[in-house]
């Protein structure tokens, strides 16, 4: 009897993760994921989260600075080589020790890590479906569970775990056809301060003897090729170019046209590189997590798009590109 008692109330606890609730005090989906945008940007934070996508498994530290209307992040890997990433503002700089390297680039997307949302979320509320799920705990806090599911087969679904009193985004799972997790972001460690010291925003390397690789170069690209323009001709509804770059290869004089299309939550890169050698990847598809690839060879070019989105509907971007004048 002592042990049934206790495995009745086990099971009492374990039932009660997710507690009951009505309709009627459910919050509104899409404020709450409004609410999570403002929240990621305005407030500071410091915290450890275990990044997975496929097989691959990282723990992470993340360092968040507002100020002034803007963001400052520091990125430090945990596991595996030693690496950090640090933005400033729209600028990212990512130190590789065991390489001697920092890369620096523009950043896109304004922030490190966790999903990218638009604000306000309904400017996309044509093309996915959002719904409360349920409530969770994540890192000892309280959290409702949104889910994010779209509308059609050329896009993934997210699910959302949204700390309910800071709003900050204590999980996130992207989502395939089926249900099944292909990325995972998930915090065991958030601590949200009234301030963040700035040298807990300074790189633990001091960087001395590394090669800095920057996205454009101090010299003018090599332009021949600069009369021939690129589009996609298909894409699913909804999306659009949001931005056109030529850039540099870390190899290569010759500018890599750069195209960004997405419908405001899913987004895929274009890149259209004339080939003067051996291209690098192989035609075809390939994946990595949710990360699809594909890559076609067409006059002279290797044209690859690169997305979080089902592996058909980078295969079909990439066909439609075409050169106009």
């Amino acid at each position: 009897m002592k042990y049934q008692s206790l495995y009745l109330l086990a099971a009492l606890l374990v039932g009660s993760v997710h507690s009951v609730y009505s309709a009627d005090n459910l919050p509104d989906p899409q404020v709450l994921i409004d609410e999570m945008s403002t929240a990621s940007r305005s407030l500071n934070y410091d915290g450890v989260f275990v990044y997975t996508l496929g097989n691959q498994i990282d723990t992470m530290r993340i360092i968040h600075k507002s100020g002034n209307g803007e963001s400052y992040e520091r990125l430090i890997s945990l596991t595996g080589h030693a690496r950090e990433v640090i933005r400033d503002k729209d600028q990212v700089r990512c130190y590789f020790p065991e390489n001697k390297a920092v890369v620096v680039e523009k950043s896109r997307l304004g922030k490190l890590i966790s999903t990218y949302l638009p604000q306000p979320i309904k400017s996309i509320s044509d093309f996915y479906i959002f719904e409360i799920a349920g409530e969770d705990r994540i890192a000892g806090l309280d959290a409702w569970i949104i889910n994010i599911r779209p509308i059609d087969k050329y896009r993934y679904g997210y699910q959302l775990w949204i700390d309910k009193e800071s709003r900050l985004l204590l999980k996130s799972e992207l989502k395939n056809q089926l249900g099944v997790t292909l990325e995972q972001i998930m915090f065991a460690q958030l601590n949200i301060l009234d301030d963040i010291d700035d040298s807990l925003l300074e790189p633990s390397t001091a960087a001395e003897g590394f090669t800095w690789y920057k996205n454009t170069p101090n010299e003018p690209l090599d332009t021949n090729e600069s009369d021939k323009q690129w589009k996609v001709t298909w894409m699913p509804a909804g999306f659009s170019m949001s931005e056109q770059s030529k850039e540099p290869m870390l190899t290569s004089r010759m500018p890599v046209e750069h195209l960004v299309y997405s419908d405001g939550l899913a987004m895929v890169s274009i890149y259209v590189e004339k080939l003067n050698q051996q291209p690098d990847i192989i035609a075809g598809a390939s994946n990595f997590g949710g990360v699809n690839t594909y890559a076609v060879f067409a006059g002279g070019y290797q044209i690859t798009a690169v997305g979080e989105v089902p592996k058909s509907t980078v295969k079909l971007m990439a066909d439609s590109v075409k050169s106009y004048h």
